[in-house]
């Protein structure tokens, strides 16, 4: 009876431990040498983004693009409307019709598009008034929202408009022991349709996923692990079970004496 107890003991131990494939990000790693990255991403504009425009010249008078920045224009201001908010403070917003009110040009089609697409079709358009224009494009409202198991949850700004996972992971201040590495989920929306993916990140498979890459306004949940579910418990955690198990082994050896 007291080497079953013990033998039950040890392996409940070993059970309840996570192996290295579970915990160590790219396990297979050295699948990747040589590969060549096939994800060349930007993100598309989507209805209510907001972008942050700037428009400048080689020209040595600057106030020559001076008519085509928002803060000298009232432009900001798109059709779909702000709900009072001044728009003007943070970008233009693109309209449920997917374009923007630009100064000078007027109403500019940008759903769909990526900054750099933006960038070339209002260089092309702004050359019939000033010479050689350079515009850089900012996705103001890129955020996304990460929940569950890691070490800070919460709404992640972007600054340079393109982000992968295993970077917002890192933002977010990594996976903690009690979230599930291998079943990440995305939860996005594109067009009013939602759709759910899944990351592993103990696995390389991971650099050709569609969600590779995260698009503004995606929703990322780190699930805990059983362990951590059962710890939300009584008996769930570790020192009630331990207790329990040592409880019950005394009583045990006390009666078989």
């Amino acid at each position: 009876m007291k080497k079953l107890l013990i033998v039950a003991l040890i392996a409940s131990c070993f059970y309840s431990c996570a192996t290295k494939d579970q915990v160590v990000y790219f396990n297979d790693v050295q699948e990747l040498e040589g590969q060549v990255n096939l994800l060349d991403y930007e993100p598309k504009i989507e209805k209510n983004d907001v972008l942050r425009i700037n428009v400048s010249s080689s020209s040595i008078n600057p106030e020559i693009v001076a008519p085509f920045q928002m803060n000298q224009q009232g432009g900001g201001q798109s059709s779909g409307g702000g709900g009072g908010q001044n728009l003007s403070l943070t970008g233009y917003l693109v309209s449920p019709e997917g374009t923007i009110n630009f100064p000078v040009l007027g109403s500019i089609e940008v759903k769909g598009l990526t900054r750099t697409q933006i960038q070339e079709k209002l260089e092309d358009q702004i050359t019939d008034y000033v010479r050689d224009p350079v515009v850089d494009v900012r996705i103001v409202n890129f955020s996304i929202t990460v929940l569950g198991e890691v070490g800070s949850p919460g709404r992640v700004q972007i600054t340079d408009g393109r982000i992968t996972m295993p970077e917002l992971i890192a933002m977010s201040g990594d996976v903690s022991y009690t979230g599930k590495r291998q079943n990440i989920r995305v939860i996005r929306e594109e067009d009013g349709v939602k759709s759910v993916g899944f990351i592993d990140m103990t696995e390389t498979d991971l650099f050709s996923s569609p969600y590779y890459y995260l698009k503004q306004n995606d929703i990322v949940y780190v699930e805990p692990t059983y362990a951590r579910m059962k710890s939300a418990g009584f008996f769930g955690s570790p020192g009630a079970i331990l207790g329990l198990v040592s409880s019950v082994i005394g009583l045990i050896l006390i009666f078989v004496r």
